[in-house]
């Protein structure tokens, strides 16, 4: 049975692959290079001293989805990153989003019903309980209006497997909502490699710490926290794909109790901005050149997950600290 892991040279998907790869899985990946790079594939090579089958291939061509599916008829399971995912770009061009994390995930769907028996893991977010009314979040949140385009199509997304899983026995599914994905793996050969402009913070950290960014904008500091910066739970992307392993052995074994469940997929801990900063700082002596701005529309003030139910029943918890995390960013960053 071959593992097909979409948006595989992705920096999450990256991670996984090399997981999967060590667990002795057969892994396929798909990527159209759109946000990504080829040179990953060399990284994953060099940890695990195993060269997966890549295809060059962009899931919005339907007929191109099924011609990878009639080649490649012992895909068995299939882990679904490649997506769009900069809430900004997502805002002024929802289309976009709609069309390339809505219509691939459908026509992989649509493959998957023709087989026998399948596995699938879908890429959620916790943008999908917004503003939540609680913390820490627990998986019995309410999902609400989404606060922009991509947080949508993760609300949907999830909608749409729920759905077809009714109908279709045969799929298995789970959804793992991440919260804050950050750092890189231990061999400092794959990591987060943003394509332009970072959108997320520690990537922003990491390239301000070099020089490469003349200063780190803080988004506020009157939120109703501590030290009045935004929280949110920084999962390390080690811990992060090896909840997917652990979620797909779960789904080949036949143990997820219904045939569609979601996760929080988080470390349980809130960090606000001024403290992941403060910890950078700590674990690498690099003084950072920062300045508070206003806020950023969309942004929820804190969000960080109950992990009881990924930690119960799905048998995983996070092993790494947020220091572990930061300094491993960092020592990928200082490769580049």
């Amino acid at each position: 049975m071959k593992i097909l892991v979409t948006g595989g040279l992705g920096f999450i998907g990256s991670h996984v692959v090399v997981r999967l790869q060590e667990e002795g899985f057969d892994v396929v990946i798909i990527d159209n290079l759109s946000n990504s790079d080829i040179k990953v594939l060399d990284g994953i090579v060099a940890i695990t001293g195993i060269t997966p089958a890549f295809e060059q291939l962009d899931l919005r061509e339907k007929s191109a989805v099924s011609n990878f599916f009639n080649t490649y008829d012992d895909i068995g399971g299939v882990i679904h990153f490649a997506a769009s995912k900069a809430v900004g770009e997502s805002v002024e061009n929802p289309l976009l989003y709609y069309e390339n994390n809505i219509g691939t995930l459908v026509y992989l769907l649509q493959e998957l019903q023709k087989k026998e028996q399948a596995s699938f893991i879908f890429s959620s977010s916790c943008t999908v309980y917004g503003q939540a009314d609680q913390m820490p979040i627990t998986e019995m949140a309410a999902i609400k209006k989404a606060e922009s385009p991509y947080g949508n199509t993760k609300q949907i997304g999830e909608e749409i497997i729920q759905d077809t899983c009714r109908v279709s026995p045969n799929i298995n599914a789970t959804a793992l909502r991440y919260f804050n994905p950050i750092g890189a793996h231990q061999s400092a050969l794959i990591g987060e490699l943003p394509i332009g402009v970072p959108q997320n913070l520690v990537p922003y950290i990491t390239q301000t710490a070099t020089g490469q960014r003349e200063q780190l904008s803080v988004f506020g500091d009157n939120y109703p926290t501590p030290d009045g910066t935004a929280i949110r739970d920084y999962i390390h992307v080690v811990d992060l794909a090896q909840a997917h392993v652990t979620a797909l052995k779960k789904l080949l074994k036949n143990e997820q109790a219904t045939n569609f469940d979601f996760y929080n997929v988080g470390t349980g801990k809130g960090s606000s901005v001024l403290e992941v900063i403060t910890a950078f700082e700590t674990v690498t002596g690099k003084k950072l050149n920062y300045k508070i701005v206003d806020k950023r529309e969309g942004d929820v003030t804190q969000a960080f997950a109950d992990t009881t139910k990924a930690n119960n029943v799905l048998g995983w918890k996070a092993e790494h600290t947020l220091e572990q995390a930061l300094l491993s960013a960092w020592n990928w960053e200082q490769k580049q």
